[in-house]
């Protein structure tokens, strides 16, 4: 399993991703799921996966050309005039290598092993930055004012944080804080969720990114946020009006 999100703000996108997979308690590797390419001045484009990890890694490859000698690579990415080609482009290389690697594997019941979804984030130039939820059977959905965070992965224990804390005109720097608290949270929740993490940060109409890190085991931050949150949390809890066996119903 894994967590990612990618975010809409009004000065651009954050995003970020853990790097665990595992096939068992015994069996934890490391690998990137975020993934970014860039031409200065025209566009900066990111992808994060979540999925099954072939599956995943044969979309890049794809996108990459990697079966061809160096010289006869094109990435498509860089080729497509908007970012709604990008994500067609995505969604129809994520649905045949989905249906490839099922139908190499044969059996049915196993289909579901071998899905995958993708956020798209990025911006060309002359045009607004955009972020889509790309899903295995190659459809997609684009984040909007309803809409304006996507998670893949395993979502559902740092969602409640980024509802309550979201807000678009927010500062890059408490947009990281409020995903690393919603990280935090699916850490501490689910043992296929772990560190550590990739963040980016693309700022509009800047064509590489503002920021980008790798936040590991030891960071001090990361640490700082995951104390303060549990202080806190303890806090707020101990501050609620106490329940009375002997209450009265008014």
């Amino acid at each position: 399993m894994t967590y990612c999100v990618g975010m809409v703000l009004d000065k651009g996108l954050v995003l970020m991703s853990d790097t665990r997979t595992n096939s068992g308690v015994d069996n934890i590797s490391v690998f990137r799921k975020m993934f970014r390419w860039t031409v200065p001045g025209q566009r900066v484009i990111s992808l994060l996966t979540a999925g099954n990890l072939a599956t995943t890694q044969g979309v890049i490859s794809k996108l990459e050309e990697r079966t061809k000698a160096p010289g006869e690579r094109q990435n498509s990415l860089m080729e497509l005039s908007t970012m709604f080609q990008i994500a067609v482009e995505v969604g129809k290389l994520l649905r045949e290598t989905v249906q490839l690697t099922q139908a190499e594997n044969g059996s049915a019941a196993s289909a579901g092993r071998f899905t995958a979804s993708i956020i798209l984030a990025g911006q060309i130039a002359g045009m607004e930055p955009r972020l889509f939820m790309i899903y295995p059977e190659g459809n997609f959905i684009e984040a909007s004012f309803d809409t304006p965070f996507f998670q893949i992965g395993e979502t559902k224990y740092g969602r409640p944080i980024l509802i309550r804390g979201y807000d678009r005109e927010m500062s890059f720097e408490d947009a990281i804080k409020l995903m690393m608290v919603s990280f935090d949270s699916t850490l501490k929740a689910n043992l296929s969720v772990g560190l550590p993490l990739d963040l980016m940060v693309l700022e509009r109409n800047n064509f590489e990114p503002l920021h980008e890190r790798r936040i590991e085991h030891d960071d001090p931050y990361f640490d700082a946020i995951s104390n303060s949150w549990s202080n806190a949390l303890r806090a707020a809890f101990h501050s609620l009006p106490d329940y009375s066996f002997y209450q009265q119903a008014e």
